[in-house]
């Protein structure tokens, strides 16, 4: 069974841009939205992938992973409506850990979130400076609630 375990947070200054080792720009669309289970189309470069994730259980849930052609994953996209996010994503060696840090573009413009996946829920991790408040669990920032 997958199972993804991620922590979630605001991001409060732009310093995450020269830690970053290596960033990708990212279109995702949404097949469903269900909280139950969303199902996410991604186009990240030229790379396809279909991703399943099940509830959310505080920072774990059930999270399924599958590259597909590109072509699919382009003819997907045109299923999911308005339903798209783009955004560019920066990866952050920081303390042991790579962190992700999503720069949201369009309608979301201006709200950049970092998170952390970890190998179980109570593990220990240091914060970089660029992190603010934790939003795990809050459904306002789910990618499938924007």
């Amino acid at each position: 069974m997958a199972i993804e375990i991620e922590h979630k947070y605001l991001v409060i200054d732009d310093s995450y841009k020269a830690l970053s080792d290596k960033q990708v720009e990212i279109m995702q669309g949404y097949l469903s939205r269900d909280p139950e289970h969303t199902v996410r189309i991604r186009i990240c470069g030229d790379e396809g992938s279909l991703t399943i994730k099940g509830k959310n259980n505080g920072d774990t849930r059930l999270e399924f992973e599958y590259g597909i052609p590109i072509d699919d994953a382009r003819q997907m996209m045109r299923m999911c409506g308005d339903n798209i996010l783009i955004k560019t994503r920066y990866y952050v060696p920081y303390a042991g850990h790579i962190w992700e840090v999503d720069e949201f573009h369009g309608r979301h413009s201006g709200l950049v979130i970092s998170e952390i996946e970890l190998s179980e829920s109570s593990h220990d991790y240091q914060l970089p400076p660029f992190i603010g408040k934790e939003v795990t669990g809050d459904a306002r920032f789910y990618n499938s609630s924007m």
